[in-house]
């Protein structure tokens, strides 16, 4: 969606929940976000809400509300219906969600070597920088 809006767009800012498998300590994240790099051509710029307080992501709060009233006195029936009330969803200032169903299966109980870990072109910010940091494509 966005490499239509922003053609020329050469970084990307990701927000995250500071635990779960997008934790900042997970090596399979960084090295999963090291193959998107690599994929989009764009350097990645992370930033992951401090434990316990993914509260303050502002986008989900601001939408939160308006998802619930959508679907409301609707009967979720099937992942398809849920998805379609979320991506119908609008704010009053016009913010729209998207959403689509991914259906791809994925492997569990994945570990990750530390030569892969090695191979992560990632750099930390000055601020934070457990928790904030920058993964550029290796190529």
């Amino acid at each position: 969606m966005g490499r239509k809006r922003y053609p020329q767009a050469t970084r990307l800012m990701i927000t995250a929940d500071g635990g779960g498998s997008n934790a900042s300590r997970s090596r399979l994240w960084k090295v999963a976000l090291q193959e998107l790099a690599d994929d989009l051509g764009l350097e990645l710029h992370v930033c992951h809400f401090p434990p316990g307080t993914s509260k303050w992501n502002k986008i989900e709060h601001r939408m939160f509300n308006f998802i619930t009233q959508n679907w409301r006195g609707r009967p979720l029936t099937s992942d398809q219906v849920i998805v379609n009330l979320i991506g119908k969803t609008t704010s009053k200032t016009g913010l729209k969600v998207r959403a689509a169903i991914d259906t791809r299966k994925y492997k569990t109980g994945l570990t990750v070597t530390d030569e892969q870990l090695a191979r992560v072109n990632c750099t930390s910010h000055e601020f934070h920088g457990e928790w904030n940091y920058a993964i550029r494509p290796s190529r």
